[in-house]
């Protein structure tokens, strides 16, 4: 295929190996080679450190190439997912804190343009935890299955459709990752031309291991030995994340009604948002959807009155083998579980894609209706007060 040849020439020349014609081989399912096939790799790959040497031993090759390809492929399709985000979803970057430096760690997030004038709704997508970062809900399923049900695009496109604007959370960026200073080499000694040779066998096999763990950085870029994280303030954990985003964002925008998708470890920060901000997520969000969300109301310590209100305003599609919408015995007693439809954790927010949109229209309406109520009940009050003072003031 001319998409395979395409990806193997561009994955070749990152790493410096040759075509499999030279004796090696590129092997990814076919979805990520489509995906790759699109991408402009050339572009992104100015942003990835230099490259390596050619390996000289298969164990070196088996480092370099094997495990460190995987960690640029992941980077890789982060960055295409931003560049989606911006191009497909017309969503632009915030910067978080919102008063950083140009010196301190920074992250952000994602704004539709009118995230904080819209009047009517708006959409606030939470990811799970680990590596996925702004825009996705699992790598897996955008290498092995398709952006859909990879990324949170399709949610996006279809509120923008349905007159919501849209903040992208990105809770998972938590820290910036520097190099430690490397240690000082020392000098070879003059007599090194005269060591004995199992002396100097010794040292091959150290200068070896040197070599190796070279490469284990690349294998392993975030190894504790390797680097030091330096924590964005306020944003240094998902539950910060979250919390800033509601303090900055979601409680200074126009919406009347906020909706909420939360998947996975997503969920428990929504819970911990509760917790800390109670009265405000009470009064500004309308409904939320947690897709096998993994948060705890008893080890969290959620009050009574929030564990009502779950009950009332939010749903938790589950991974599960029933029919979709099936309801699921709950485990405690806050929020309803019905089934995604599917028994894998990271498809639960794709498979409920439909259901969860027809969750929020009828959470809509219903808020909608009762305000209506509640505004005619008010009027009548008055009415009936006003008549009854005109009719004693007539009797006087």
């Amino acid at each position: 295929m001319h998409s395979d040849n395409r990806l193997l020439r561009h994955i070749c020349a990152q790493f410096q190996l040759r075509t499999s014609s030279g004796g090696f081989s590129v092997s990814l399912p076919t979805p990520g080679l489509d995906l790759l096939s699109r991408i402009d790799l050339d572009e992104l790959m100015k942003k990835d450190e230099p490259l390596l040497n050619f390996p000289k031993t298969l164990e070196e090759f088996e480092y370099a190439f094997n495990e460190r390809k995987s960690y640029h492929l992941y980077s890789i399709i982060t960055h295409y997912v931003y560049e989606l985000l911006e191009t497909k979803c017309n969503l632009t970057k915030e910067i978080v804190p919102v008063d950083a430096t140009e010196e301190e760690p920074r992250s952000f997030i994602y704004l539709s343009a009118d995230a904080m004038s819209n009047p009517a709704k708006l959409l606030v997508l939470i990811q799970g935890c680990g590596v996925v970062r702004a825009g996705q809900w699992a790598r897996r399923l955008i290498i092995n299955q398709d952006l859909d049900s990879g990324t949170q695009i399709p949610f996006i496109t279809r509120a923008q459709e349905e007159g919501y604007s849209v903040m992208v959370l990105n809770p998972n960026e938590n820290h910036l990752e520097v190099e430690r200073p490397a240690k000082p080499t020392p000098l070879p000694s003059p007599e090194a031309s005269d060591e004995p040779a199992e002396k100097r066998e010794r040292k091959d096999e150290r200068e070896s291991k040197k070599k190796r763990d070279f490469y284990e950085k690349y294998r392993n870029p975030q190894k504790e030995s390797e680097t030091e994280q330096i924590p964005i303030r306020e944003n240094g954990s998902p539950e910060e994340h979250v919390l800033y985003a509601w303090d900055h964002f979601v409680s200074k925008a126009a919406a009347r009604n906020v909706f909420v998708v939360a998947h996975s470890y997503g969920g428990l920060s929504l819970v911990e948002l509760m917790i800390q901000r109670e009265a405000q997520v009470k009064n500004r969000v309308c409904a939320v959807a947690m897709t096998d969300s993994v948060h705890n109301i008893w080890h969290q310590d959620a009050s009574k009155s929030i564990q009502e209100w779950l009950q009332q305003h939010c749903r938790n599609w589950v991974s599960s083998p029933e029919p979709l919408d099936t309801p699921v015995e709950p485990m405690l007693s806050d929020c309803p579980r019905v089934s995604a439809g599917t028994e894998r954790h990271e498809l639960t927010s794709w498979r409920s894609f439909n259901s969860i949109f027809q969750f929020f229209s009828e959470a809509l309406q219903t808020g909608e209706e009762e305000t209506s109520n509640t505004v005619t009940t008010r009027s009548s009050h008055r009415t009936k007060h006003d008549h009854d003072h005109d009719h004693n003031h007539n009797n006087l």
